[in-house]
C-alpha cells in the first residue's frame, strides 16, 4: 500500500497576502518558483502510480518545477470556489462580518459561474478524488499538486473527518505532506516539510 502525498503549490501574489484565490489563475512568484524547485530532491526517487495536479497554472507550474513528470490535471483538485470572497482577504471580510470562519459559514454568493462552494461541496469533491486516489494506492505512491484549503479537505476526509475539519491542519505553500497507514487506519505521516 502506497502513501499520500500532498503538495500546496508554491506561493503566489494572492496567498502572501492572504486573498483567496480560487479560480483567478496567478502565476507564481519568484519565491514561488524557488519553493516548487526546492521540493524536487523531496520527491526524488519516488515513482508514482498516479499523479494528479489541479488544472490551475500556478499548481501545474509546481508540479513541473518540482520535478513531479506524467501529472494529469484533475478538474476535481480545484481550490475551493469562493464565490464573492474571491480576491478578499479575512481581515476585509471581518470589516463586515466579525465572526465570519470560513470552515463553517462558507462564503457568499459570487458571479453566476463562480457561486461559492460550502464546505460540505468542497469534501463531496475530495472524496471523488480519494476514490481514485484508493484505486491506485495498492499500486505504490500517489501525489496530488492542489491548493491549500482543498488539500486540507482531502486530509479531513482520508483521516474520515468532516470536511470542516480541514481547519485543523495549516498547511504552507510550497510543502510536502505525506498520509500514510498505520495497523491499516490512515495517519498524517509528514506535514509541511521543506527541503
Amino acid at each position: 500500500m502506497g502513501d499520500l502525498l500532498l503538495v500546496r503549490h508554491g506561493e503566489t501574489e494572492w496567498s502572501r497576502s492572504g486573498q483567496h484565490t480560487s479560480w483567478t489563475d496567478l502565476p507564481l512568484t519568484r519565491e514561488g518558483e524557488e519553493q516548487a524547485k526546492s521540493l524536487a530532491p523531496l520527491l526524488s526517487g519516488r515513482t508514482f502510480a498516479l499523479a494528479l495536479t489541479s488544472p490551475l497554472h500556478r499548481a501545474v507550474r509546481t508540479a513541473e518545477l518540482a520535478g513531479v513528470s506524467g501529472a494529469v490535471p484533475e478538474p476535481d483538485l480545484h481550490e475551493w470556489d469562493y464565490g464573492g470572497y474571491e480576491g478578499v482577504t479575512t481581515v476585509e471580510i471581518h470589516r463586515t462580518r466579525p465572526d465570519w470562519y470560513l470552515w463553517t459559514d462558507g462564503v457568499t454568493p459570487g458571479p453566476h459561474d463562480h457561486p461559492g462552494e460550502s464546505p460540505a461541496e468542497v469534501g463531496a469533491r475530495a472524496d471523488r478524488v480519494l476514490a481514485r486516489v484508493a484505486a491506485a494506492l495498492p499500486e505504490g505512491d500517489v501525489i496530488l499538486v492542489a491548493h491549500g484549503h482543498f488539500l486540507r479537505i482531502v486530509t479531513a476526509r482520508r483521516l474520515g473527518l468532516a470536511p470542516s475539519e480541514g481547519r485543523l491542519f495549516q498547511l504552507a505553500t510550497g510543502t510536502v505532506s505525506r498520509l500514510s497507514t498505520e495497523h491499516g487506519r490512515p495517519v498524517i505521516a509528514e506535514w509541511n516539510t521543506r527541503a
